[in-house]
């Protein structure tokens, strides 16, 4: 329900068009800002403003940076014969996050889903290409969703990199540890059969 205050209205509008924020957490947030002192609406804004006047992608990996080059690429203490694909760049932060992969990335800023019109020229699968014919890597790592967009990603860049001689891997999909047989779907515990280990 609009209050009809035309400048209420349209931060609760802006805020709710914002990725997991419905109009009830846009309504909240709206109001927090409003009983808040004045600085905190002008740090947000500036704060906006800076983010989007300063961060761009990577021109190599096309995760976000401030600088030439994202952390990722220029460290190099990380092993450039490793890229993991991933589809945004908070994936790599997911990834970080377990701190067990040692090597680069490769951001594809979206995921192939002819239903929404979203073909191979729409995604960084060409900039991949060219990394894989420029750079000497010798495995890519697929840390894609496990749903129909991901999979059929995953398999269509698994078509377009095995020839060229380069080991291509998907990250494990299946039960999650502490996870109840009674509540896994049965995608997810057919995936977990399929990626069974060795004892």
């Amino acid at each position: 329900m609009a209050f009809k205050i035309p400048a209420l209205d349209r931060l609760i509008e802006e805020l709710s068009r914002l990725p997991g924020l419905g109009e009830k957490t846009a309504q909240r947030l709206t109001f927090h800002i409003l009983k808040s002192k004045k600085d905190i609406a002008e740090q947000l804004s500036a704060a906006l403003l800076e983010l989007k006047s300063q961060v761009k992608n990577c021109p190599q990996c096309f995760s976000f940076t401030d600088q030439e080059l994202c952390a990722f690429c220029k460290d190099t203490q990380r092993q450039p014969e490793l890229v993991c694909v991933v589809e945004d760049p908070s994936d790599i932060l997911r990834i970080e996050a377990a701190m067990q992969f040692k090597g680069r990335y490769h951001v594809l800023q979206g995921v192939l889903s002819p239903l929404d019109g979203i073909g191979p020229d729409q995604i960084r699968l060409q900039e991949l290409l060219n990394r894989l014919e420029n750079e000497k890597i010798t495995e890519v790592i697929l840390a894609l969703d496990a749903d129909l967009e991901g999979d059929a990603t995953s398999l269509y860049l698994t078509k377009l990199i095995k020839p060229r001689g380069i080991r291509v891997t998907r990250i494990a999909h299946g039960v999650p540890i502490g996870g109840n047989l009674e509540y896994v779907d049965y995608r997810t515990l057919s995936r977990a059969l399929e990626n069974r280990v060795e004892l």
